[in-house]
């Protein structure tokens, strides 16, 4: 990931680094300075090198035949030294430039900078092929023009009025566009720029924004304002069925909490994958790893214990694909979560799923067949 971005002579001085220690050090795009991945907890780095720069000086006070000064060309060594202390979690970059062994400048970067650089490389970033993935790449081809908003979202309330009924293909609709919304409100928190939302027929919604995220924690903020505004939503359908007693209320907050409860599962692309995903790239030890697993496998035997056999065995396969991604946490260029925001973060998906399970519990036992529903399909 990009660490730093300076002026240095007249070029930019940019510092690539991951948490696994390696760094280099880039003055004018070219790689002036690097420094090996290290398995000690080695902070403080020193890049040192030397420019050249073309100089000119008269050769002697006596001029020529055509009356100008003879002047020789010269070459002088310039030396350049970088020196950088590194905190991870919580992260810190301080940082000293100091040209011909005098301090030029000097700084320090937190999490908050990090949040609002745009790199002068952009992130290449290798997707999975997958429905998903292909459906997205289409229709980013399509999403210039409005009329694919209004054509996406007929669509849908065909395709789910054909399954279902219209009334709750429109219910359906207005529980994605709020989870989505939950999405967009995120994006513009962190200020970035955002393309609206999209609702794909069998698949869901998407709120797509062209900017890339560069922190662990706007990832995870992110995907989970979505399923946070889907609980909200119950919420409040359950206190207007508390209100009236009008059955159809009872309905949209169970089958929302089930819609916003299998977004939370940890398979990518759901949301849920990308939190947990978050999580456990940012624990930088083999405890971390560890946590991670108990942690999944308790939820498994929870779910098993409760009769939701589905849920049990998303969350098992779930929690082995990024067991199995684990590995190539370093290569990441988004800054990891600190201790805080890893206990926060799990915190909160914790809540958020207990929450949505509780809502679908409680209707289940209703009486209402129609209410069991959600439940019967987590225990299938």
């Amino acid at each position: 990931m990009e660490l730093l971005n300076i002026e240095c002579l007249g070029k930019r001085l940019r510092l690539e680094g991951s948490i696994a220690g390696w760094q280099q050090l880039y003055w004018d795009n070219q790689l002036v300075s690097q420094k090996s991945a290290n398995a000690s907890d080695q902070a403080f780095y020193i890049h040192s090198f030397e420019l050249a720069q073309q100089s000119t000086a008269p050769l002697s006070e006596t001029n020529n035949d055509s009356g100008s000064t003879i002047v020789d060309s010269c070459s002088k060594a310039i030396p350049i030294r970088l020196e950088v202390d590194v905190n991870w979690q919580p992260f810190q970059l301080d940082y000293c430039l100091l040209v011909e062994d005098e301090q030029v400048t000097q700084g320090q970067r937190t999490v908050s900078d990090i949040e609002k650089q745009t790199p002068e490389v952009p992130i290449v970033k290798n997707q999975k092929l997958s429905v998903v993935g292909l459906a997205s790449l289409g229709f980013k081809l399509l999403k210039s023009a409005k009329v694919v908003k209004v054509l996406f979202a007929a669509a849908s309330v065909a395709a789910y009025s054909w399954l279902f009924s219209f009334q709750f293909a429109m219910a359906l609709i207005g529980c994605l566009v709020f989870h989505e919304y939950g999405h967009i409100r995120a994006m513009k928190h962190f200020g970035m720029k955002t393309k609206g939302i999209y609702l794909i027929p069998f698949v869901g919604g998407l709120a797509l924004s062209d900017e890339r995220i560069n922190t662990r924690w706007q990832d995870v903020y992110i995907s989970i304002m979505g399923p946070t505004f889907g609980l909200i939503l119950s919420v409040i359908s359950l206190g207007l069925y508390w209100i009236t007693g009008n059955i159809f209320f009872a309905g949209l907050a169970s089958f929302n909490a089930l819609l916003n409860l299998f977004n939370l599962l940890p398979i990518l692309p759901l949301d849920g994958g990308h939190i947990l995903k978050s999580i456990s790239f940012s624990m930088n030890s083999l405890i971390g790893l560890i946590a991670c697993i108990a942690g999944a496998a308790i939820g498994v035997f929870i779910s098993y214990s409760l009769g939701l056999a589905l849920l049990g065995f998303l969350l098992l396969i779930g929690s082995l694909e990024i067991v199995f991604e684990w590995r190539g946490r370093h290569q990441s260029h988004l800054l990891p979560l600190d201790r805080y925001g890893q206990i926060f973060s799990t915190v909160w998906y914790l809540l958020t799923v207990a929450s949505l399970v509780g809502i679908i519990w409680y209707f289940a036992g209703s009486g209402d067949e129609m209410l069991t529903i959600p439940l019967q399909i987590l225990g299938s």
